[in-house]
């Protein structure tokens, strides 16, 4: 998949912005043209990427996503910088390393939960008025694991949340001439696991997969992209 350089360029939001899907995500839409914002927990992260990217074309803050005032006022913030907000990629997420019910862990539950499932309501509760406003795009990290069983897996059912949550709030944004995209990756080589997958998806293959989406005419939603790799 191949973007198209924008003549004006975008303002994009991007939430887990400091490692991994986000990172990759930031720095392809930068070397397209385009503007970011980016949300993560990590300030030292945040900070070396805005360094990297330059300053007229990142602003970071500082924020957890399962905090819906600090998500809130981090927008805030963001649009006071840009003045103005064109797309928002939900892509905030974490995993749990103990697999299954019986065996899982409730804690880390909790964790996995308040970023996948709240984090991403709330990304698009506080998101939702600024894009309205110029009829903008909200795109969102589901997993091939939301479109399949998985044996016990708590981390897929809250997949699968995602990926009902983006075709839903596709429909709602619909009515006002918002686009809504779900990306659904296999397994991508990410911080995400101890150990390299160097046979999975780059977290390249998924930002690429964005700018895909974004390129779409403005008659046109592309709702779901499922990335899988070849090998």
């Amino acid at each position: 998949m191949t973007s198209q350089q924008s003549a004006e360029g975008k303002v994009v939001v991007i939430t887990g912005a400091s490692s991994g899907i986000g990172e990759a995500t930031a720095k392809a839409l930068v070397n397209n043209g385009d503007k970011v914002a980016l949300i993560a927990r990590s300030d030292d992260k945040l900070t070396a990427l805005v360094d990297e990217l330059g300053e007229d074309n990142a602003f970071a803050v500082t924020a957890d996503v399962s905090n819906f005032d600090a998500l809130n006022q981090a927008f805030e913030s963001i649009h006071r910088h840009y003045e103005v907000i064109d797309a928002v990629f939900a892509n905030a997420g974490t995993g749990a390393s103990a697999a299954g019910i019986e065996n899982g862990d409730v804690d880390e539950w909790s964790t996995m939960l308040g970023a996948n499932i709240n984090g991403l309501l709330y990304t698009a509760k506080v998101a939702l008025p600024f894009l309205k406003a110029g009829k903008g795009h909200f795109l969102l990290t589901s997993s091939a694991a939301g479109r399949k069983t998985i044996k016990g897996s708590v981390y897929g059912a809250s997949k699968w949340f995602a990926y009902g949550f983006g075709l839903n709030l596709a429909e709602e944004m619909r009515e006002w001439g918002g686009k809504c995209t779900t990306i659904c990756p296999g397994m991508v080589n990410t911080p995400f696991f101890d150990e390299p997958k160097e046979d999975k998806l780059s977290p390249k293959d998924i930002a690429e997969s964005v700018l895909f989406a974004l390129s779409s005419s403005k008659t046109a939603c592309i709702r779901e992209v499922y990335v899988m790799p070849t090998d």
